[in-house]
């Protein structure tokens, strides 16, 4: 079974609490709606304590345009992929030309040739490294590419994938959008990246006294009539978030039958799972997971810790939350169930245990 060797997190500089940013909406949204205290109260509720930008709060005063976003999204995503990746490898004990596999996961800025040709250079990755560049994924990207890493090293059981997922979801803020969804997301989104080092069973790896975790089975699920839940639309400004307030509801009604039956499919349930990784879209959503599968508020700490200091980032949120994971102490024998959602309206589950 592939496994999980190490796993690194970077964020921007600029660390903004929720107390700053509440003010900043309100001086944004004010005009547009009436009951703007009523409607700020998402921040009380919002469980976050602050978050990481790459840009500090004046920038955001003014109108951008989608170039200059776009620009900064190249500049700052390169320079967090390297220092997250560098970090992974180093956790490891390998350097970049022991890497076979690059996979790269973005959903908020566009370039051409894709970042992942430059991440090969910038890295000091093998000029043969295979490339696997997965766009438009959303929050739900973290947990897909971690799927198809692992199941590139089952393909190649002797090779090695870095697995490098970044989202600068404060770039595509837009100033003129004064929308309720734009406004939750004034409150939710962050910046962060993550790397994961996957590792085929017959690569060759440095002994350890501690469990690592294997890859055993996942499941990609896409809810048929729902492309309106979750998203973008590209307007000239930028990409502007589309999401659906019918979220914690999609997961009370249809994720207990889709994780039962993935669980059983491979010999256990809820209650045989030790460890849930959860990407904490936010508070609403993590309340939702528990009250659909009946677990504890305990069950998902980890992801309303990341989500309390960094917020909702996308797609590497989940990798931040497994990072904690693999920090506490797994048990040879194991189970974690690692899950996110994102659009298409599908979900990502990954079953891991730890040997």
């Amino acid at each position: 079974m592939p496994r999980i060797q190490s796993v690194a997190t970077a964020v921007p500089p600029y660390e903004i609490d929720q107390e700053d940013s509440m003010r900043l909406a309100r001086r944004f949204f004010q005009d547009a709606f009436p009951d703007i205290d009523r409607l700020l109260g998402v921040f009380g509720n919002s469980q976050i304590r602050k978050r990481h930008f790459c840009m500090p709060m004046d920038w955001y005063e003014s109108d951008r345009h989608f170039s200059e976003k776009n620009r900064l999204y190249v500049e700052n995503a390169e320079a967090l992929s390297v220092l997250a990746g560098r970090r992974c490898l180093e956790n490891a004990n390998l350097s970049a030309d022991e890497v076979d596999c690059l996979m790269f996961v973005s959903s908020t800025g566009i370039a051409t040739p894709s970042l992942d040709s430059r991440l090969v250079n910038l890295l000091g990755l093998r000029p043969d490294v295979a490339r696997v560049p997965l766009w438009g994924l959303g929050c739900a990207g973290g947990a897909m590419g971690l799927t198809r890493a692992c199941e590139y090293a089952r393909a190649y059981p002797d090779r090695r994938v870095l697995l490098l997922s970044v989202e600068l979801c404060g770039l595509t803020f837009i100033r003129q959008d004064l929308s309720k969804s734009n406004l939750v997301a004034t409150c939710l989104f962050g910046d962060g990246a993550a790397a994961v080092l996957v590792e085929g069973d017959e690569a060759k790896t440095v002994s350890s006294p501690f469990p690592r975790l294997h890859f055993c089975a996942a499941r990609t699920t896409t809810w048929p009539d729902t492309l309106d839940v979750m998203g973008w639309e590209l307007t000239e400004p930028g990409l502007k978030v589309i999401f659906s307030r019918d979220i914690p509801s999609i997961i009370r009604q249809s994720m207990k039958e889709n994780v039962d039956s993935f669980l059983s499919l491979h010999g256990t349930s809820v209650d045989g799972v030790r460890h849930f990784l959860f990407h904490p879209g936010g508070a609403k959503v993590l309340a939702a997971y528990r009250e659909s599968l009946g677990i504890p508020q305990d069950a998902t700490r980890l992801s309303a810790e990341v989500l309390a200091n960094f917020g909702n980032m996308s797609s590497p949120t989940v990798l931040f939350v497994l990072e904690k994971s693999m920090e506490q102490a797994w048990r040879p024998g194991d189970r974690g169930l690692l899950a996110a959602l994102g659009p298409g309206f599908s979900s990502e589950m990954l079953l891991l245990e730890a040997r």
